[in-house]
């Protein structure tokens, strides 16, 4: 199926809009820093959340999922789904101390936590390491996704769909700032729930499928429709469910799940306007990232192993996309193909759009480290709030290319899934223990940064070309969380804590809790804070949005009694979350 006028059309529409919003929040985004990233701090809770889940669908989600369902099974998505866990956590704790905490970006957290030179190093390596290097890998792997997408669907070679949508972005993202880009994200999370459940309903009425019933108990598929591993087999139970659970929630930083919250879900969270509406934003985007969302690409990909059973299924009915980018993870673009002229366009107008929000936010969060926590921090302090605006600009503009010219050398999505979670596998558990204890301090994560950077390096790089023992990727994971953790842990002992004075603002201007802080003066809240209880709402708060995950996945499998069980044990939880928060 070839995209029709009418499709061209729907999709024209999206470009055109994405740039009178661009145009319309210009007028304002071109005031100050606060107003190009924060959007003037006077966001609401449900435009915030709708703005992170949008951020956390790119094109390269839905390719993803495909590429876990297709090679896992349905059970292999616990690799993302057990980030759920330090979700909640930022719901139930760190929402309302990042709001406290009064920065504008979380970088410069680091000069309000700790203190001296080491403090503004550390600063202005993340603001580098974070704003070019993590940053750039996230927008190749988005841009790969939109490459394998434009081949597939639009029938447009990679550099050309790259071009078109990057050049639209650029323009509303340098035109109207974060207010564009929330705005923007709105109308594509809309278009992608409306386009992803109506393309499910329609290719699940293919004569080729037939339903859901005849889906789920085709020979192709039935092996692959479990939400749990088989517990039974330690070689697959251990990488895809203990592993996620056990080390990886905590120990990597990964973009949109990072431990003690941070990246633009913190961004989002300062831009509300208050400490509620942040709180309101964070467990609406987990609701929505991890009960609603996933189960029409899980149908889809399961549908693909029917009609593209095998990549030599894939290469036939594709000949003239390049052999390395073919993978399991273009049977989500190779599905849409099957659309009728409208829904393609609709389809594809929402992918595209996912595309361009998730690029809007990297490049506008990227340029907020470059600009606030490096330009403005050590190069010209005394700039203006204009000139600022004008730098994040053209970082804006560097940071896009350096983006989409990285899609063009990776090959499939679940390598840039790997790396992600391997540079940053064993930091994690720093950003949780700093708001807990006094110890941790800025030798603590700068060492952890280089470690975990050369620990990476290694394993991704040289362990495989030296030939030593062979490692999968799971073990590289948890030996690289193990190896990092122990190096930090080590270096926080070894190194001097921070200025006691600097410790003691903090604890007056955010209020963190916990036996880690029992050494410095009551602060100015006088107010108690209890931990326990945030913790317990934050392991009911996952059972409330697993049981959803759950229950609404057997409800479509057809098990209703299970089902049942599930859904009341989510409300359960959700009962039990209301009662503790009066």
């Amino acid at each position: 199926m070839k995209l029709t006028t009418l499709d061209w059309t729907i999709i024209g529409l999206y470009f055109i809009f994405s740039l009178i919003i661009g145009f319309w929040a210009s007028k304002k985004a071109g005031k100050d820093t606060k107003s190009f990233f924060l959007a003037g701090k006077n966001m609401p809770w449900w435009l915030l959340g709708v703005s992170m889940v949008a951020t956390t669908f790119s094109t390269d989600t839905p390719n993803l999922v495909t590429d876990l369902v297709r090679q896992n099974g349905v059970s292999g998505n616990w690799g993302w789904w057990a980030f759920l866990l330090t979700g909640m956590l930022t719901v139930f704790i760190y929402a309302k101390l990042w709001h406290r905490s009064g920065v504008l970006t979380d970088i410069e957290f680091y000069e309000l936590r700790y203190s001296g030179k080491p403090a503004a190093f550390l600063r202005g390596f993340r603001a580098l390491y974070l704003g070019l290097i993590f940053n750039v890998l996230v927008m190749g792997a988005v841009s790969l996704a939109a490459i394998k997408f434009g081949e597939i669907v639009l029938n447009l070679p990679g550099w050309l769909t790259l071009s078109i949508a990057c050049s639209i972005t650029l323009v509303y993202s340098t035109w109207g700032g974060l207010k564009a880009v929330i705005i923007t994200d709105f109308i594509q999370f809309i278009l992608a729930m409306i386009g992803s459940i109506w393309a499910t309903i329609y290719i699940l009425g293919l004569e080729q499928i037939n339903g859901i019933t005849n889906l789920i108990s085709h020979s192709n598929v039935i092996g692959k429709i479990s939400i749990f591993p088989d517990l039974t087999n330690p070689d697959v139970w251990i990488p895809i469910l203990f592993v996620p659970l056990a080390v990886q929630w905590w120990a990597s930083y990964y973009p949109g799940a990072e431990p003690g919250g941070g990246g633009y879900i913190a961004q989002r969270m300062f831009s509300a306007k208050n400490e509620k509406n942040a709180i309101g934003a964070t467990l609406l985007f987990n609701i929505a990232h991890y009960a609603i969302r996933p189960w029409p690409w899980i149908l889809i990909a399961l549908s693909s192993l029917i009609i593209f059973p095998e990549l030599s299924d894939l290469k036939k009915a594709f000949p003239n996309l390049p052999d390395n980018k073919l993978g399991h993870d273009v049977a989500y673009p190779a599905m849409l193909t099957l659309l009728p002229p409208g829904l393609l366009g609709l389809v594809a107008a929402s992918l595209i759009a996912a595309f361009m929000s998730t690029m809007s936010t990297q490049v506008n969060l990227g340029a907020s480290y470059l600009v606030n926590d490096f330009y403005k921090r050590f190069i010209n302090p005394e700039a203006s709030e204009r000139k600022l605006v004008k730098i994040a600009r053209l970082f804006t503009i560097i940071s896009i290319i350096l983006g989409a010219g990285l899609g063009l050398v990776l090959t499939n999505a679940g390598q840039a899934f790997s790396i992600l979670l391997l540079l940053g596998s064993g930091t994690g558990l720093i950003y949780i223990l700093r708001w807990f204890w006094w110890r941790i301090n800025a030798y603590t994560e700068i060492i952890a940064m280089i470690s975990s950077l050369l620990i990476s390096i290694y394993f991704n790089f040289i362990h495989d070309y030296l030939g030593i023992f062979q490692l999968l990727v799971w073990q590289k994971i948890v030996l690289g969380a193990i190896l990092t953790t122990v190096i930090w842990i080590i270096a926080t002992f070894l190194t001097p804590p921070d200025n006691y004075e600097t410790l003691q603002k903090f604890v007056d201007k955010v209020n963190p809790g916990g036996p880690g802080w029992n050494k410095f003066k009551k602060n100015k809240f006088n107010k108690k804070w209890n931990i326990t209880k945030a913790i317990l709402n934050m392991v009911l708060g996952c059972i409330f949005i697993y049981g959803m995950l759950i229950g609404f996945g057997l409800f479509l499998y057809g098990s209703y009694s299970q089902s049942s069980f599930f859904i009341l044990l989510a409300f359960l939880s959700l009962f039990i979350i209301s009662k503790n928060s009066k």
